[in-house]
């Protein structure tokens, strides 16, 4: 009984990328309450956390895609074109095409899982390298989102326009203005989007098998083999998967914005690289958790709305503070794996000896 009480007592220690998520969620925390304490405003209303999930739940979206991949050892630089030319072809097409919020869905999967397939079948059958393949992928979304609209379009029907202006209330999350007008908290319906996706991708990682293969893979592609793992296979529909979540996020984006130009999502391959690195994923492959890479991409865009609470308005500022914190996740990622594989490596080295 009592060998059976201490095995209940005892914990299994945490993985790297538990102990890495639980690090930017601490930070995270720990930033936002630095921001309440020294900045106030609007920080002490719940609607700044709020407005967090609101204005990024597209990001959010396509970096779960991009987590994935990197957990493969991969990576996918064609997911802000994808996001770009889903948002114009979903605007083109409700507003000239007599579309509307369900045809504009179908077509963010229809195109973000071309993408990936076609990348998907390029890297895991001909064994090109991901870079090349999805850097070509992002040139070539960007100028077919030119040429499906050189100007920038907004979403005038009526219908769209009232599911984006839709929101979820929480009154007793609200705040009262400065007239004594009680204004509620409110959730965009993107944000909902969001949190299913990554729930859904962290059960799949957690308890699929496909998340147990993704992680062989990017741990050990030697080993996978050995263990009767399809490499190939998990490698493809890891980039289709990214793929797929492109396309939602693009539909996100659309519901936020309501509106599509060449430049949507500029630069969001790198935000959402750097969010996934923050959350815990290693560049090497093996470890991620899309908990840690949301919870970097929530630490990325508060980062940059203290910098703009400081008085710090110009963008080079941002962009200097987030290569900061980049460089200091990067360092402590390194710094947890040497330490936690020290022991490891000690006692191999006294079994040699011995």
């Amino acid at each position: 009984m009592e060998n059976r009480s201490r095995d209940l007592r005892r914990r299994e220690p945490l993985t790297d990328a538990q102990l890495l998520m639980t690090i930017t969620i601490c930070i995270f925390i720990g930033l936002y309450i630095l921001a309440m304490a020294v900045w106030g405003g609007g920080f002490l209303r719940p609607q700044q956390l709020f407005d967090l999930f609101n204005n990024n739940a597209a990001l959010i979206v396509i970096a779960c895609g991009m987590t994935v991949v990197m957990i493969t050892g991969g990576i996918d630089l064609s997911v802000g074109a994808v996001v770009s030319l889903v948002v114009m072809v979903s605007v083109i097409n409700i507003e000239d095409q007599g579309g509307n919020a369900f045809t504009a869905f179908m077509l963010g999967l229809a195109i973000g899982a071309a993408f990936g397939i076609v990348q998907g079948l390029l890297i895991a059958k001909l064994d090109i390298q991901p870079f090349i393949v999805t850097l070509s992928g992002m040139f070539f979304a960007r100028g077919v989102t030119t040429m499906v609209s050189l100007e920038p379009r907004s979403v005038q029907d009526e219908g769209f326009s009232a599911m984006q202006d839709a929101r979820i209330e929480i009154d007793w999350l609200g705040y009262e203005t400065n007239k004594g007008a009680h204004i509620p908290g409110r959730i965009e319906w993107g944000v909902m989007i969001a949190i299913a996706v990554v729930i859904v991708i962290f059960v799949v990682l957690r308890w699929a098998r496909f998340g147990r293969d993704l992680y062989a893979v990017g741990g050990n592609e030697q080993s996978a083999l050995m263990l009767g793992i399809n490499v190939s296979s998990t490698r493809f529909w890891a980039y289709v998967l990214s793929g797929v979540l492109s396309g939602i996020g693009g539909f996100v984006f659309l519901l936020h914005t309501g509106a599509g130009n060449a430049t949507n999502a500029a630069g969001a391959e790198m935000t959402c690289i750097a969010a996934a690195i923050m959350g815990g994923t290693l560049l090497t492959g093996g470890v991620g958790n899309v908990i840690g890479t949301m919870f970097g991409v929530l630490t990325i865009v508060l980062i940059r709305a203290i910098v703009v609470a400081s008085g710090l308005r110009e963008p080079w500022w941002q962009s200097i503070t987030t290569g900061a914190m980049l460089c200091f996740f990067i360092i402590l990622q390194s710094l947890v794996v040497q330490y936690r594989g020290r022991p490891h490596k000690d006692k191999d080295a006294k079994k040699a000896k011995i």
